[in-house]
């Protein structure tokens, strides 16, 4: 019986706060529910045919894929490229291991309002540029659409970067050096050993950490609404698919639907398996 007190616990813990609730938004996306109005009427998918005609929502979804087309892709490589630097064996790596991880530990709100002073109308990233004279008047960082959701993109990736790289540390690793040795000896220069000895090396590893970034992308919600102190930019056009489902679900407890709400997270579950399991059969592609 102890085997199964082993696997049985885990496994109802599973079912209690993952399984449970999954089925119950499933459940909940099909009715008229309100957020403190309990169990609603059923509908059917007319929540689904709500979500799908509202223009909020499918400004979000270009928001979120503009955001994973940004993010994916450079924290794929950039973190490759700092675990190359920091992989050498010199003296004092180590502190400035702990000091690039730094950022990965920090809590996102205190990162993201740290930024929001930096990038604010009147802060210091507006002042600079405006003293050597490169802008006549501030940018709107966090206000503007494409402006506030490349911020929120910037706050990601710098808090983002230290973590991959401690991954992409562990998969160089075990790349075997001869292989370096072999590639030099032929004449292959540093670029040329990065393309074709580390990026195939590590391309297992870069896997992982472009579904996770997807991922993370698809769901981002404390940079968008921390840096537009909740507003999602001028008239929410900066908003997130996780800020229309908190919107339109719960901010309103009297007037907001909880079933629109569970709809476009039933949505977002979707789309964002729908990405993952491209990603996985593009890769296969590749392997065949």
């Amino acid at each position: 019986w102890v085997p199964l007190l082993w696997v049985g616990l885990p496994l109802a813990a599973v079912a209690t706060f993952y399984i449970s609730p999954f089925f119950n938004t499933l459940l909940l996306s099909l009715t008229d529910a309100k957020p403190l109005g309990g169990g609603g009427a059923f509908v059917g998918l007319e929540n689904y045919a709500l979500i799908l005609d509202d223009p909020a929502f499918h400004r979000a979804v270009v928001n979120n894929l503009v955001y994973a087309a940004v993010v994916v892709p450079v924290m794929a490589f950039l973190p490759l490229l700092l675990a190359l630097l920091v992989q050498k064996t010199i003296p004092g790596i180590g502190f400035f291991r702990s000091m690039y991880y730094l950022p990965a530990i920090a809590s996102v709100v205190v990162v993201a309002l740290a930024w929001s002073f930096l990038l604010r109308d009147n802060g210091y990233v507006n002042e600079f540029l405006t003293g050597i004279g490169l802008i006549s008047s501030p940018i709107p960082f966090l206000t503007d659409r494409w402006w506030l959701l490349g911020s929120a993109m910037a706050v990601s990736i710098w808090k983002g970067l230290p973590y991959f790289m401690i991954l992409y540390l562990s998969a160089l690793s075990n790349v075997d050096k001869s292989i370096y040795e072999a590639a030099e000896v032929d004449g292959a220069g540093p670029v040329r050993r990065f393309w074709s000895v580390t990026v195939p090396g590590v391309r297992i590893m870069m896997v992982l950490v472009a579904v996770l970034n997807t991922i993370n992308c698809f769901k981002v919600f404390s940079e968008v609404h921390l840096l537009s102190n909740g507003t999602g930019g001028i008239g929410g056009r900066a908003q997130t698919i996780t800020m229309y489902i908190r919107e339109i679900g719960v901010a309103d407890s009297t007037y907001g639907s909880l079933g629109q709400g569970s709809a476009a997270s039933v949505a977002l579950f979707l789309l964002t398996i729908g990405f993952v399991l491209l990603s996985q059969r593009l890769n296969r592609a590749e392997d065949r």
